[in-house]
């Protein structure tokens, strides 16, 4: 996927919009049908490798990281490790889960306007929040991962121009606004019925996204990869999945949280923090997902950081 979408650019770049070109319509065709569906297939593969399920040992996962996350540009693959950590342990703890909305999002996007808006522009909402409500211990792999997309990024544009950054860069948008794929982001945690908090979705578009519709699943099992999602909802699903409310179709999602007045913002499951857990920053706990559930290849406690 990191070739192919590479590829693409440069040889769509000479297409790119510009100061003086909108770009052609094949450019634009070819950035949202399979730039940003290749950009939110990338997304939910560093997913999957944040939960450190491409590899054994820790460093390889995140090497591996590191790669996935070139055709992105920006560095986002250590932030997002941390982040994403921490929304599994302390999921709806406001100032420590970054999936939530703030409360100013809330309140300025929860109308039609607002929301059409908050749509368009996930990706940087998704992307930036986090940076805004807690600030992560860097790490000597949040320098590699810079390093490593500057000399990426900065390599194909001394070499093919700034026309392969724009696809990239939009693409990037796209992949996390208004397309099928994005509406994973709102179909995951929002509430759609009652209080529940976490819906999952059997349907096609699973293909596509390493299995992260079964959302349900993946919170109650972080440590089984995406192959062995559908293997554990069938072993399961009677006793535990057969009951909860689901989506069957995420395109549907997109549509009834545009148009909905029912679904806002402040549709989200929110727990207060009473331990006073966005005080505290934890050394390597990036390293940790699924371990604080199973205790499975810990071989020391996170340090903690009291600021």
């Amino acid at each position: 996927l990191v070739y192919i979408q590479l590829h693409i650019a440069v040889s769509l770049r000479n297409e790119a919009p510009s100061w003086n070109s909108l770009g052609t319509l094949r450019w634009w065709v070819v950035m949202y049908t399979v730039g940003a569906t290749i950009t939110q297939m990338l997304f939910l593969a560093c997913h999957e490798i944040s939960h450190n399920l491409a590899f054994r040992k820790f460093s390889h996962n995140k090497m591996f990281g590191l790669f996935a996350n070139i055709p992105m540009v920006f560095p986002f693959f250590m932030y997002f490790k941390f982040y994403h950590n921490e929304h599994h342990k302390y999921q709806g703890v406001e100032g420590v889960d970054t999936d939530l909305p703030t409360a100013f999002e809330a309140k300025l996007l929860s109308n039609p306007v607002g929301k059409a808006f908050f749509l368009f522009f996930q990706t940087w909402f998704y992307a930036l929040r986090p940076l805004f409500v807690k600030q992560p211990v860097i790490t000597r792999w949040h320098v590699v991962n810079y390093a490593v997309q500057f000399l990426s990024i900065g390599a194909i544009a001394y070499f093919f121009g700034w026309g392969p950054i724009v696809f990239l860069l939009v693409s990037d948008h796209f992949a996390g606004g208004f397309h099928p794929l994005a509406s994973h982001f709102i179909a995951e945690h929002y509430a759609f019925k009652g209080d529940v908090e976490t819906y999952s979705y059997y349907g096609p578009l699973n293909l596509l996204t390493w299995n992260v519709g079964f959302h349900n699943e993946h919170h109650d099992f972080p440590t089984v990869p995406w192959s062995r999602l559908p293997c554990l909802y069938e072993l399961a699903k009677d006793r535990y999945y057969k009951e909860l409310p689901y989506h069957e179709s995420w395109t549907n999602v997109l549509v009834q949280f545009l148009f909905n007045p029912k679904y806002t913002l402040y549709n989200r499951v929110k727990r207060a923090d009473k331990h006073n857990i966005a005080d505290k920053n934890y050394q390597g706990a990036a390293d940790y997902t699924g371990g604080w559930l199973l205790g499975l290849g810990m071989k020391e406690k996170p340090k903690e950081d009291v600021q």
